[in-house]
């Protein structure tokens, strides 16, 4: 890869990083890992408002990262790069998956 088409994708993969770098925002995407949601079941499973979920979805849909469908009312979020979906998935199994949290009840009840 050339100098400046590495720039290129050191520019794009940091507005990624800052997109990420929102505990809300990553908390989303985390959810999304697990299907398309609406606003109000984010909503209700991170405690948050619909007024700031919707705020951050906006700022998540505006970036690209996530894709809408209307239906009746509602309106339904999904992840919407393959790119952000693999990174998420990788995110979601290494640090949040109930494997893992069970691994660690092991290791931690194993320990002397």
């Amino acid at each position: 890869m050339n100098t400046q088409d590495m720039q290129q994708t050191v520019t794009e993969v940091s507005r990624l990083m800052k997109v990420l770098s929102s505990e809300n925002r990553l908390m989303i995407l985390c959810q999304l890992v697990e299907g398309e949601k609406s606003v109000g079941t984010l909503a209700g499973l991170l405690g948050m408002r619909d007024a700031s979920m919707s705020q951050q979805l906006s700022l998540l849909r505006k970036d690209g990262l996530v894709a809408t469908r209307r239906e009746g009312q509602a309106i339904y979020y999904a992840l919407a790069r393959d790119d952000v979906a693999q990174l998420m998935r990788f995110l979601y199994d290494t640090y949040c998956s109930a494997n893992r949290q069970n691994e660690e009840t092991v290791d931690n009840d194993t320990r002397p």
